[in-house]
């Protein structure tokens, strides 16, 4: 598995990172740790959590398994968005609904609905040091370490970041050893003004990345990538399917049948990396096989000229992107 150096934190670890959003939310404890082993197994060494995640228990799954691989791994969390509240209420009663889920599928999106209504945060973050500091702390006691590689601000805009005193915090937690480095998490419409107006705080970003965007200047921060599939996969699965004659010669072009949709999945991916040679893809599943087809994928270096391929053949189509996007 290819290493690199996670961003200003001293350390090493891989390029592919595992995104923990699924952990105690749509799987149990147990299961949540079997899946964060499968990713370890696979050569996985990069794993990124929030406090959200997982209704707010995800955090102390994954401190649970870093305990049982001492000094090996690099993590990412974030400050922000807080877990939802009656969290442990919440998770008991998915745990309840799940057996039911099985024998009812149909039931499954209005359940999902409701969660997601649920969950999502009750009040707009407050970016202030006195928040971050008591959220560091939790993430830390969570986490069952005294260090965090890489620490986030979560979904944070240039107009949140008017607390100087932040900036202070942070750079003092870096200074004391508490956090290896920060950043910021957000949208790929946020990363511009980010820059822009606020790039004291832009030491890392995180934020999406797909085949259908244009390549990143070298000159960026440290970037961490995620969603290099998801809609955007299965949007332009649809597009080849339906026109059989592009496909064919994007096959023929790419001599990969892309009419295959893990075919297709698996450039898609590979060209996440090929464009973004410096930065950590994170991948995110709760399906033990993906994990390590994702990490096969990864280390191919036979995947690298066609993946390019595709990348160029897709950048060639504006108008194909734009109605993938629409």
């Amino acid at each position: 598995m290819e290493k690199i150096e996670l961003a200003t934190t001293g350390r090493q670890t891989t390029r592919l990172g595992f995104g923990c959003s699924s952990l105690m939310g749509a799987t149990n404890r147990r299961d949540s740790l079997t899946l964060l082993e499968t990713a370890y197994e696979a050569g996985i060494r990069h794993f990124d959590v929030a406090p959200m995640y997982g209704y707010g228990h995800a955090e102390g799954c994954l401190g649970e398994f870093l305990e049982h691989h001492p000094g090996q791994l690099t993590v990412t969390t974030k400050f922000g968005i807080a877990p939802p509240k009656h969290s442990t209420l919440l998770k008991a009663a998915r745990r309840i609904a799940g057996p039911i889920v099985q024998q009812l599928p149909g039931v499954k999106r209005k359940l999902a609905q409701a969660a997601s209504a649920a969950t999502s945060p009750s009040e707009k973050p407050r970016f202030t040091a006195a928040e971050a500091k008591a959220s560091l702390d939790r993430s830390l006691r969570a986490l069952r370490t005294n260090r965090i590689d890489l620490w986030l601000l979560h979904e944070a805009e240039a107009h949140d970041l008017t607390d100087d005193s932040l900036l202070t915090l942070l750079e003092s937690a870096v200074g004391h050893g508490t956090i290896g480095s920060f950043g910021v998490g957000s949208t790929q419409n946020s990363i511009p003004a980010l820059l822009a107006e606020r790039p004291a705080y832009c030491r890392t970003l995180q934020y999406e990345w797909s085949i259908l965007d244009a390549v990143v200047p070298a000159s960026q921060p440290f970037r961490i990538h995620h969603r290099a599939l998801t809609d955007n996969f299965r949007a332009l699965h649809k597009a080849l399917s339906a026109d059989k004659p592009l496909c064919r010669r994007w096959s023929d072009s790419t001599n990969i049948d892309l009419n295959s949709a893990e075919a297709l999945a698996n450039l898609m991916l590979k060209a996440a990396f090929v464009m973004n040679p410096s930065s950590i893809i994170l991948v995110s599943s709760k399906n033990p096989h993906h994990i390590h087809a994702n990490a096969r994928v990864a280390a191919d270096p036979a995947l690298e000229s066609p993946a390019r391929q595709l990348y160029n053949l897709i950048q060639s189509e504006p108008n194909l992107i734009h109605n993938l996007r629409t």
